[in-house]
Order: structure tokens, then sequence, then C-alpha cells
């Protein structure tokens, strides 16, 4: 098998989308001798923040010398990001060689596991057959039922910003989607959560308090913002500078939780000295997130969809955009909510340029340059490309503006690679 080939296998059963449950994976881990029963974990779940919080462990917990995976959901750049160990993708070799290796097991199941169950196993695979001491694993979508919850009880159970996003799986309101991610609490792991509302938080530690769970909500307060640019940001940690290369005051918080995930580590014996815990937040890259792709011209990038993205995304262009014209490219998928999308950040744009994303649910630019006309009152052009896009966005934006892309992840490959290959 090819690695083209892997990927054509992998993306096959795409049409059987998100379906929640863990007979499928459970069925097919345990066909291939359930190898995620060797290893550690810290698991991540959340709305927001999940990603950049695995990154930042990532980092540390290989700068401290530990072999570390890392697996994450979805990918900006290239599939293989999916599946880091020691912040290095998979190779295309090991890809094709693992899919194989999974493949007559998974298509001897009746109930045939979805893609993103078979991501999983990929990954959980090739972690255990290159001997990771750790990984870092970050949900799909939920916890309870999401594939990921195959593995035993982790290292740390860790819960980003929660917020309402899948609320057709998860549930209507952020309490319900708070105790289905509760989920991947299992007797015997510790657990920490980013600061949310005072209900999200009373329903995880009624869980860990069920299952005799040591819980740690980080605290921010202890973070202290020195001073920031569109290079990073420099905090506070007691008598210690915290070089941050993520953009936003959101970062500072993810941060947050990430030291706490540290401190439990090391109570269960993991040795993470401070000197590598500051060199691998220095070191930390999480592209598509308030990205700065170009400084002549202006452009950034962001991958936010939902409500909770669109405030961390309007308190950093307040931050780092004060004062400048802002021309956006844009793009969304049509089951998002974009109407309370684009209310709330409508006020930052001059001009829209729309894209279609890459994706079977995307809203065509047509569509949506004629809705943001009508609904924002802004001229909205609409683009075949992503690459026409940010030329004409280029064109059009003034010398002391800024471009802003936004809307989507799906975007954000396509435009990320037309700057890079235009500029």
């Amino acid at each position: 098998m090819t690695y083209q080939e892997a990927l054509q296998y992998i993306g096959a059963v795409s049409w059987k989308g998100s379906i929640p449950g863990l007979s499928r994976i459970t069925e097919l881990m345990r066909r291939l001798g359930d190898p995620q029963r060797d290893m550690k974990f810290v698991h991540i779940v959340g709305t927001n923040g999940k990603g950049s919080t695995a990154a930042m462990l990532s980092s540390i917990l290989t700068r401290a010398g530990y072999k570390t995976g890392l697996f994450i959901s979805p990918w900006v750049i290239d599939f293989r990001e999916r599946m880091q160990i020691n912040n290095r993708m998979i190779s295309e070799a090991d890809l094709a060689a693992v899919t194989s290796q999974i493949r007559p097991f998974a298509d001897a199941m009746a109930d045939a596991p979805t893609e993103f169950e078979l991501i999983t196993a990929i990954g959980l695979s090739w972690f255990a057959r290159e001997g990771c001491q750790i990984v870092i694993l970050e949900a799909g979508m939920g916890g309870e039922f999401d594939a990921t919850n195959v593995i035993p009880a982790p290292e740390v159970a860790v819960f980003t910003n929660i917020g309402l996003d899948h609320t057709e799986f998860l549930g209507p309101t952020v309490e319900a989607i708070a105790a289905t991610k509760a989920g991947i609490l299992k007797p015997g792991c510790a657990a920490v959560l980013y600061p949310n509302r005072p209900t999200v938080e009373q329903v995880i530690r009624e869980r860990c308090d069920l299952l005799g769970i040591p819980l740690t909500v980080a605290d921010p307060a202890g973070l202290i913002p020195l001073s920031h640019s569109l290079g990073g940001q420099h905090l506070g940690w007691g008598d210690k500078v915290i070089d941050l290369p993520l953009l936003g005051d959101h970062q500072r918080y993810n941060t947050a939780v990430v030291l706490a995930v540290i401190d439990c580590l090391r109570r269960r014996g993991w040795q993470l000295p401070d000197e590598d815990v500051l060199n691998g937040i220095a070191g930390v890259s999480w592209p598509g997130r308030f990205e700065l792709l170009c400084r002549d011209p202006l452009i950034l990038l962001d991958g936010g969809h939902n409500p909770q993205c669109m405030d961390a995304l309007l308190a950093a262009v307040e931050t780092y955009l004060t004062g400048r014209p802002l021309t956006v490219i844009t793009g969304v998928l049509a089951d998002k909510d974009y109407a309370g999308m684009y209310d709330r950040t409508a006020a930052l744009a001059d001009a829209f340029f729309t894209v279609t994303p890459a994706s079977e649910r995307a809203l065509p630019a047509e569509e949506l340059a004629a809705w943001l006309r009508k609904r924002c009152g802004k001229p909205a052009v609409a683009c075949e490309s992503a690459q026409e896009a940010v030329r004409k966005a280029v064109a059009a934006a003034p010398k002391d503006g800024a471009i802003l892309a936004y809307g989507s992840l799906y975007l954000a490959s396509d435009v990320r690679r037309a700057v890079l290959e235009q500029l």
C-alpha cells in the first residue's frame, strides 16, 4: 500500500460521518491486540484550545527527553499533522505501513469503523509500535463516546474551554456538553479544568468527586502579562518569564492549563524541570490560530468558527490590529451558525472576499458574499479560489491595513498555501 492508497482507503469511509459510540473502535483495537493498553496518555477534550494546549504539552515533554506522541484533530496543512512523535509528523511510508496492517482487521468487521475511528486506530498503533512513553491525545468531538476514549485511565484528563458546538451530537447546553466530555474521566487519573463558567465546573467537579479524582482548576492570574507584539507575548511566572509565541490573551489561559497539567504530571513522577517547561513553550508552533503569515503586507490567519472563537478573535484584533483598516478573507461551513459569527465580527471588516472551503459541507462563496452584502452592508466579492482571494485582498488592502483570514479550519490550509506561494 502506498501513501496515496492509504489516504484513499481512510477517506473511503468518510460517508459514514460522525457516529458516536465506542463499539467499533473497541472491537478494532481488540483485533489489533489493544496496543493502547501499554501506553500513558494525557487526554484532552474541550470546545476550544485543545490543539494549542496539546502542542505546548508535546513540546515540553519532548524537551524533557520523553518520546512523546501527539494526536490532533483536524489538520491544517498536511494530513500527517494528525499524528506526530517528538513534534515530527508520521512519515508517508509509516502511515502506509500501519494502514496496511490495520486494513484486514477493519475490513473484517461487520460494522465498519468510521474515518475518525480508523485514524485513531492508526495513530495509537503507530505510537505503540514506536515505543512512545507518553501520548498527548486530543479528542475529535465530545468525550465519552469519542473514539479516543478507548484508552485506559490517562495520567491527566484535561478540559479546555467548553462552549456550544456540535450541539446536535453533544447536547443543547454547555452543561450537557460538559457532562458528555466528563465521560473521559476514569478512576486513577488526575483532572485539570480551564476556568469555565461555574455551572460547567460543577458538572466536572461532581463527576470527579464521584470517581475520587483530584481536580485542579487552572489559574491564569498566576501568569502576568508583561508585553506583547505580533512576534509573541511575554508572561511573568513567579520569578521567571514565559516567552509564548502564540498570540491572544486566550493563549495565556491555555498556558495556565498547561502549567496545571505539568504540576499533575510531576506529582505522578514525571521529571519536568522548569527549564524544559520554558523552552518547550517558547518553541511551540501552532498554525492557523491567529497566525502571522506575512508582515508586508500584514496577513493573519485564524481558523475560528464558533462563538468562543469569535470572542478570542475580537479580543486579538483589538489587541494587535487596533486602528488598522481590515480586509477579510472568509469562508464557512453551511451547518455552522455563521449568522452569529458574522454579526459579531462584521464591524471589524471594511471589505470581504469569500471562498468556498474544501468541504462537502461548505457554504458556496457566491451565497456567502450575497448574504454578507445584505446582512452586514459591507462590500463582499466571491472568489473562485483562495489564491484569487489572497491576490484580490492584497490589491484592495490599504498600506496601513491588515488582511485577516478566518471562518473555518477547512479554509486555513488553502489560504496559508496561497500566501506562501504568492508572497
